[in-house]
């Protein structure tokens, strides 16, 4: 149990193969690599988003305007291949808006020293309100073939964009884990003022987490246009909550300073599993939305039931309280009774 609580990306990918063992127990058929790579190829933006939700997360901050730049974005690579610019131009254009946004956010975190909360959320509404003025509410349709051939499987099954998911994922993880520029991100989500003595460059950091955020939901933008093939004028509604729980669930803290990638991955893709089994059973659409908000409730609420209980425990063997094995849990004295003093 103590392994399960320390490390939740191991819980993460429990919890997805105990769904893959309760979907295969209801019908054997779903047992195969198709599933597996459906599943993937529809968890492609939300692990996406995860990856740069958990980026601001462990700088202690939170973003949730992510749902409105993925739109935006979306809306971004549309116009300009209907305009008749190229596909690498009109790519780069979306993440340019992406990383935009995002500084943007990171300016009024930042610079304008406004609540994270209070400043995305701003924002929220800015960028979606933006991306409809763009378009006139309309629909953009007709994208050309060679942005859908990018989601389409091919080594091992798996789109050009998967395999591009799969490499910033890596990527990643390896620069958080391995390098002094990652780890810069645990210092400031984890003790700002001792990140500051120790060097480190906060606003910095803070700025390059927004900005790396906008970046990835524009990716995620890029995605949403290749697998559909046309961008609706609510693209990307609701997004912000589901990558904010994929990082909870997959152990990135609120309070900053605590997670992996790996884990923001493994939370986007548990998210994703429990819509895709709703599907395949056929049950109705606003299901998935309750289920998953089940779930990441369920899972929070034994999580600090059972961290609480670790913890009174670690106190109590702290101080003396219980000494392990001994059977009834006899009451022991932390400190010996000091002897009467004789007059």
């Amino acid at each position: 149990m103590k392994t399960l609580l320390k490390n939740r990306e191991l819980s993460a990918f429990l919890a997805i193969l105990a769904l893959f063992a309760v979907l295969v127990a209801l019908n054997p058929s779903y047992l195969s690599l198709q599933t597996l790579g459906m599943i993937f190829s529809s968890a492609q933006i939300l692990i996406l988003l995860a990856i740069g939700a958990a980026l601001v997360m462990l700088t202690r901050n939170i973003d949730v305007s992510v749902g409105s730049i993925v739109g935006l974005s979306a809306i971004a690579v549309g116009v300009a291949l209907n305009s008749g610019y190229s596909l690498p131009v009109s790519i780069l254009f979306a993440l340019s808006i992406g990383a935009l946004a995002g500084a943007f956010n990171g300016f009024l975190v930042v610079g304008l020293r406004i609540p994270a909360i209070v400043a995305t959320l701003g924002t929220l509404g800015l960028y979606r309100g933006a991306m409809l003025l763009w378009t006139g509410g309309k629909w953009i349709e007709g994208l050309p073939p060679a942005l859908k051939s990018l989601s389409e499987p091919a080594a091992v099954g798996i789109s050009p964009l998967g395999m591009l998911v799969l490499i910033i994922a890596v990527f990643g993880a390896w620069t958080l884990s391995r390098t002094a520029f990652g780890r810069d991100f645990y210092a400031v989500g984890d003790n700002l003022a001792a990140a500051r003595q120790l060097g480190v460059a906060v606003n910095r950091t803070r700025m390059l987490a927004f900005t790396l955020n906008g970046m990835l939901a524009a990716c995620a933008g890029i995605v949403f246009a290749a697998q559909i093939g046309f961008v609706p004028n609510q693209t990307g509604s609701g997004l912000e909550m589901k990558a904010i729980a994929a990082c909870v669930l997959g152990g990135i803290s609120l309070l900053g300073g605590t997670g992996t990638l790996v884990g923001a991955l493994l939370g986007a893709f548990f998210l994703t599993q429990i819509d895709t089994v709703l599907v395949l059973f056929r049950l109705p659409a606003w299901w998935n939305d309750f289920i998953a908000g089940l779930v990441l409730l369920g899972v929070l609420v034994l999580d600090g039931r059972l961290r609480q209980a670790l913890a009174r425990h670690q106190r109590a063997l702290k101080y003396g309280r219980f000494q392990p094995g001994n059977r009834g849990g006899k009451h022991v004295t932390p400190f010996p009774k000091r002897k009467k003093e004789v007059a």
